[in-house]
Parts: C-alpha cells; structure tokens; sequence
C-alpha cells in the first residue's frame, strides 16, 4: 500500500477518519498542514503539472482535500501514487445538504464573501450546485473503480460503518478502543435552507 486517500466531500465524516488513521499508526493530514491549506497546494501542483503531492507527500493519509475544481484529481493520484487505497466517505444526501448549510451559515461576514464571490456555490448557499457535485461525483467514483473491489472503500460513519469494515480494507487489527466520532451534528435542521429556498425569488 502507498498512500490512503479520503476522496468523498467535505461533511462527510473527514474529521472522524482522519482521527482513525492516527488512531491506527498512520500519519494523516486533514485539511491543514505546516505549509498550508492542502486544498490550495494540490491545486497549485496541478496547474503547475507538479506531482500532487509535492511538498507534503510525507503523510501516509489524505482528507479534505478536493473542493468542486478538483474532485476529479483522484483519478490523477491513482496514477501517481500506484497501489494506494481509496475512501470513498459518504453520508445521506439531504443530511450532508443540511450539515453545510448549518456550516456555512456559521461563517462569520458571510455577506462579505458572497459578494466577493458571486458565482461561489459553497458562500451563496446554492444547493442545487451542491446537490449535482454529490451526485456528479459519486457516480464518477463508482464508475472509476468499478473493476478495482479492493482499491475502493464506500464508507458511511453515519450509518454504523467503523473499525471492522475500515480495518478489513487496509489489513488492519480492529483497536480496542471506540472508532472516533468527530463534529457529529445532532440537532439537524432540515428546514433551514428549505425555508430560505422558498422565499427566494
């Protein structure tokens, strides 16, 4: 095995799998490293036609990572990073729907970045964009590794999946202690870009 790599959306479980990670020996980055924001280092590499993972290729794991630009970059890691794992971790549709909306509405001066980036789907809140990236990305996944079983995990935090499942596919020992859950929302509200989408014009 190469490196791991945790290709599904943002909330979507990222936190709790990279915990499990380090939980099971692996050195694992989330989002944020020394360098910087990983997002914009991978993007950069791209547009440069550097190695993706260049300057922060010494982790064994990879999450929160790809933003809407760059969720198709998996299929370039499997070609530079041969022999790699992926993780494709998943969550209901319309929970995940819910649980960014709550997030970005937390953003402090939101109305400053809306206008900053008007086509922006992430600050505008636009869940039809959000909706499409889901689905859009799913299926390119699944069709991806369609013939690679032991190259992909589907893996959903959220209905139960834990260790056995997640050690099986990296030929792991399940660990004695409980499979980390990280920034779980329990007071889901769906009604809240529900109600925000019916009054706009």
């Amino acid at each position: 095995m190469n490196k791991i790599f945790g290709i599904g959306l943002n909330k979507t479980g990222t936190t709790s799998l990279h915990e499990a990670m380090k939980v099971l020996g692996f050195k694992s980055v989330h989002w944020q490293c020394k360098k910087g924001n990983i997002k914009h280092l991978i993007e950069k590499n791209n547009a440069n036609e550097q190695a993706l993972l260049y300057g922060i290729d010494g982790f064994d794991a990879y999450f929160d990572w790809n933003h809407p630009r760059t969720n198709h970059l998996f299929k370039k890691l499997d070609e530079q990073y041969a022999h790699s794992k992926f993780i494709l971790h998943t969550r209901n549709l319309e929970d995940w729907i819910n649980s960014r909306y709550q997030h970005v509405q937390s953003i402090p001066d939101l109305q400053k970045w809306q206008q900053k980036y008007p086509d922006n789907p992430w600050y505008n809140l636009d869940v039809d964009a959000w909706r499409e990236e889901y689905q859009t990305h799913h299926q390119a996944v699944r069709n991806y590794f369609n013939d690679r079983p032991d190259d992909l995990l589907i893996f959903n935090v959220f209905e139960g999946d834990g260790w056995e499942k997640l050690c099986d596919f990296l030929n792991q020992p399940v660990p004695s202690k409980s499979f980390p859950k990280k920034n779980e929302k329990t007071d889901r509200k769906p009604w809240l870009y529900t109600i925000k989408k019916a009054f706009k014009c």
